[in-house]
């Protein structure tokens, strides 16, 4: 399931494209080539720090995706996990240069953490993002290690639905994410491997 837009580049990125491609035009008009050149080199950059691809999702309703670009450097299991109990943990760093906007895990309804009255709702993020699907399987997203001190920006809320693959967040240069499945869920991928956010799967919950 895709977003309502589908943009290559993501909204947030706007501004600072068009900041910089006008400072490129007064610099190529006014200043010296050097200079515009190197402002050139920062708007290539930017434009593959904002770029924001259409992923292709895959079929597959008991699938958990990668909710990020990067490298799966974690694969534990953990007692005060998602939301009831042991769970495993699935830890991606996140590639810089990868897709800007964070993709929900899995199909379901959004929920608010803050309403959970359990013992593990205290391990989590107070931006972490609990889906929890129509089986009643509950898989938590959480980022950790911001940059620059900017969190990721969601732009779902509770209660909302959402679809597997979709765009639910900005990752602002997060450098982790971190998704916790539950204990009867299946693990999908190994150590070391490289997942694209969106449409390489890393895990199934087990309800049919």
């Amino acid at each position: 399931m895709e977003g309502r837009r589908n943009p290559f580049i993501a909204p947030e990125g706007l501004p600072f494209l068009l900041i910089t491609g006008g400072a490129f035009l007064v610099a190529l008009r006014y200043l010296d080539v050097g200079i515009a050149v190197a402002i050139a080199l920062l708007f290539f950059v930017l434009i593959l720090l904002f770029r924001d691809p259409r992923r292709s999702v895959p079929s597959a309703p008991l699938g958990v995706v990668s909710p990020a670009d990067g490298q799966v450097i974690g694969i534990d299991l953990v007692d005060r996990g998602v939301l009831q109990g042991e769970a495993h943990q699935v830890l991606i760093r996140i590639d810089a240069f990868g897709t800007y906007t964070a993709r929900a895990p899995i199909e379901g309804k959004v929920l608010d953490l803050r309403s959970f009255e359990g013992n593990g709702v205290a391990d989590y993020a107070t931006n972490a993002l609990w889906i929890q699907t129509d089986e009643g399987d509950d898989v938590v997203l959480q980022f950790r290690g911001y940059r620059l001190g900017l969190a990721p920006r969601s732009f779902i809320r509770y209660g909302e639905r959402v679809g597997q693959g979709q765009r639910c967040a900005y990752l602002r240069l997060t450098r982790y994410a971190e998704i916790h499945l539950p204990i009867e869920s299946k693990i999908l991928v190994e150590l070391g491997q490289v997942v694209r956010g969106g449409s390489d799967l890393i895990g199934k919950v087990p309800h049919p």
